[in-house]
Parts: structure tokens; C-alpha cells; sequence
């Protein structure tokens, strides 16, 4: 079983940058495939980016490609999003997620297991 804990969102103007961490407990980090979610009010949740188990494949939404960077730190059971080019439409909570199987999944039911989620508010 993996827990998972995001931090690092907040507020900040539109083009600015955050990142986000999520801390995962439990044994065998390594062996899960990792991904950000995003839900933005009143819409549905939405797929991010995902990092394979050995962190060499990632995937982007497209709209996110080229602003938003996954990585994973197996060694300190981390996951990051760095969010760079802000946008208002970026405006959401979001949530890091783990799979136990093996890939890389867009779909939310392939993830296993879920964190609180993080406030990320772009202001324009």
C-alpha cells in the first residue's frame, strides 16, 4: 500500500512558476507508475503528466507539453511537477496518483491510490 502526500501548490500570477512534490510512504515506491491529476471547478478530473517506475518514459496532456515537467526521485520516495508558463486555465487542485501496473495510464481508473490534492491558483 502507498500514501501519498501533495504540497507545494499556492497562488501566483499567470507566466510565474511552482512546484510540486508529493511524498509517497509505504514499501516498494519504485515499483509504481506515477501520474498528476488535475480538477478545476465545476469540471472533471483530468489526466496531467505520468512518469514511468524507472522515471525514463514520461507523457503530457497536450496542454500541458512543454510548460510542465514530471520527474521522480526513487531514492527519496518523491514525485515532482514542475509548472512553469502559468496559466489561469491551470487553475485547479491537483492530485498525484500511483499504479500498480505496470506503464503509463491517462485514465484515473488505472490509479490505485490517491493523495489529497494541492491548491494551484494561477491569477491572471
Amino acid at each position: 500500500q502507498v500514501q501519498l502526500v501533495e504540497s507545494g501548490g499556492g497562488l501566483v500570477q499567470a507566466g510565474g512558476s511552482l512546484r510540486l512534490s508529493c511524498a509517497a510512504s509505504g514499501r516498494s515506491f519504485s515499483r509504481y507508475g506515477m501520474g498528476w491529476f488535475r480538477q478545476a471547478p465545476g469540471k472533471e478530473r483530468e489526466f496531467v503528466a505520468a512518469v514511468s517506475v524507472s522515471g525514463g518514459s514520461t507523457y503530457y496532456a497536450d496542454s500541458v507539453k512543454g510548460r510542465l515537467t514530471i520527474s521522480r526521485d526513487n531514492a527519496k520516495n518523491m514525485v515532482y511537477l514542475q509548472m512553469n508558463s502559468l496559466k489561469p486555465e491551470d487553475t485547479a487542485v491537483y492530485y498525484c496518483a500511483a499504479t500498480s501496473v505496470v506503464g503509463i495510464y491517462v485514465k484515473s481508473e488505472a490509479y490505485n491510490y490517491w493523495g489529497q490534492g494541492t491548491q494551484v491558483t494561477v491569477s491572471s
